[in-house]
């Protein structure tokens, strides 16, 4: 039985209705599939997931969080065998996209720090509460958020983000810091439950009130990781005045519940946001460079503001030499140049025109709206073929005259601005802020940076008021930075 029939069989088994609708929801970070059933009034979230161990250990806490009256999606049906289980429908209105409809430019808006403190309030049940009784033997794939976690979080980072961006470091010296960044985190009081993910878009928000899901990670640790990994949440961005105010509000909370030290949560607070920054990058590494789901890349900006804010703001209490020393090379490290924050200063519609090598993948939209046009130049007669042209790219005169004239350059970017001009029209009229434009053939030298300057020429001469260009050739780029 496929998975859809197994959701399909549990929801009809359940609410005694014959489906009517099944839709399948966005991906996100994980490898969990989501559906949405219908019927009549009634609707119920699917979830179809391989892992069993991850399965037990949702539906444990989410009984046993039931079961203190904490706001959590109830479960309808199960059927482990098969991989599913059904769960209360919450709607699709996040925390994070609540924010997004609320936020206008750089202000944070208040009604959202109410949302956010009504979280804060909520957070100690599940820490404090939540704790009490809770089965700590089905927890995957670890009971606690230990030297071993830590560990893996922090080598994460190593490979899937410092690797994958090409950052240098010294791979011992690296170790050692780690070693005793971990040994120093664990001195902090760590017998709570620890959500694990506790971000915006695990958020839900129904009638104004917050719900929680996606705590099958959960475990035994300190107090401070969750509320790090919800105020540094990188793409929430929410600015440091707040961060502070939301913190105080958390921890007046904390104290109803328990007696809390607050120089001594402090002292520990900012080597718990810094290990779940590092943590959240090695999974952007990993989604973004290796996966290549480019959505990802886009928080890094977000993140290494995060960290450069933190390293400067709130130096830990303990020496981490190399650790340091790799962390303030990222935000000029030369592979995540592009990442750099594109934010639109002119109010102009930015069109970011790219010349590319296919070798190296698409380059990465950073606005975040996704699409735009990719034209493939490849079928252009390649000068790149003939040996006075090896050494030279598609910007000097004797390739230009090649392409002009022993090519249909001229006619192929002639055809591409057809396209292009009705959407930049489209946006325009609708206040859209982001296009991209993409050119690639196979070494993005030649074919692909004429192709892409002459667009250049063309949009500018045409919405030379209208719009703001940010043109470059990567591969040009990466090859002058030695890449």
């Amino acid at each position: 039985m496929n998975k859809t029939k197994s959701l399909q069989q549990v929801f009809e088994d359940y609410f005694k209705e014959k489906v009517e609708k099944i839709a399948a929801l966005p991906a996100s970070g994980s490898y969990r599939e989501y559906y949405r059933l219908r019927v009549n009034d009634i609707s119920a979230i699917g979830v179809y997931n391989f892992d069993k161990k991850e399965n037990e250990a949702f539906l444990s806490f989410t009984r046993h969080f039931l079961s203190k009256d904490l706001p959590v999606p109830r479960i309808y049906s199960e059927n482990l065998d098969q991989g599913v289980y059904l769960q209360e429908d919450l709607g699709d209105t996040t925390l994070f996209s609540k924010l997004n409809e609320l936020r206008t430019g750089d202000d944070f808006p208040i009604h959202a720090i109410e949302i956010y403190k009504k979280v804060l309030e909520q957070l100690p049940l599940f820490q404090v509460s939540g704790n009490e009784g809770l089965d700590y033997s089905v927890c995957y794939p670890r009971q606690k958020f230990d030297k071993q976690s830590m560990m893996w979080d922090l080598n994460y980072f190593k490979y899937y983000f410092l690797k994958l961006a090409k950052v240098p470091f010294d791979e011992q010296l690296l170790e050692n810091d780690f070693m005793k960044f971990s040994d120093w985190l664990l001195e902090a009081d760590n017998d709570y439950f620890l959500y694990r993910d506790f971000q915006s878009r695990n958020i839900m928000i129904q009638k104004g009130q917050p719900f929680y899901i996606d705590y099958q990670g959960g475990r035994k640790g300190a107090l401070q990781y969750d509320v790090a990994s919800l105020l540094f949440d990188a793409k929430a961005d929410i600015p440091p005045s707040i961060k502070e105010e939301l913190l105080e509000h958390y921890l007046e909370y904390l104290s109803r519940h328990i007696k809390v030290d607050t120089s001594s949560f402090k002292k520990f607070y900012y080597g718990f946001v810094l290990i779940r920054l590092m943590q959240a990058m090695g999974a952007f590494g990993f989604r973004g460079f290796y996966e290549k789901k480019s959505h990802f890349l886009a928080s890094i900006p977000y993140a290494i503001n995060n960290l450069t804010f933190l390293l400067n703001q709130y130096p830990l209490d303990i020496d981490l030499p190399h650790l340091e020393k790799v962390l303030n090379s990222l935000h000029d490290a030369p592979e995540l140049k592009q990442f750099t924050d594109k934010k639109n200063h002119t109010g102009k519609l930015v069109v970011e025109l790219n010349s590319f090598s296919y070798r190296r993948g698409i380059p990465v939209d950073l606005s975040e709206n996704g699409g735009g046009f990719v034209f493939d130049c490849r079928a252009i007669h390649n000068p790149g073929r003939y040996e006075e042209f090896k050494q030279l790219t598609g910007k000097d005169s004797s390739v230009i005259t090649f392409l002009e004239k022993d090519s249909k350059a001229d006619q192929f970017v002639e055809d591409a601005l057809t396209l292009v001009k009705p959407s930049i029209c489209n946006y325009l009229d609708r206040q859209f802020t982001n296009l991209m434009v993409n050119f690639g053939c196979t070494g993005g030298q030649h074919r692909s940076v004429y192709c892409a300057e002459k667009m250049n020429t063309l949009l500018s001469k045409e919405f030379s008021d209208t719009i703001e260009i940010h043109l470059h050739h990567r591969e040009e780029e990466l090859k002058a930075l030695g890449i």
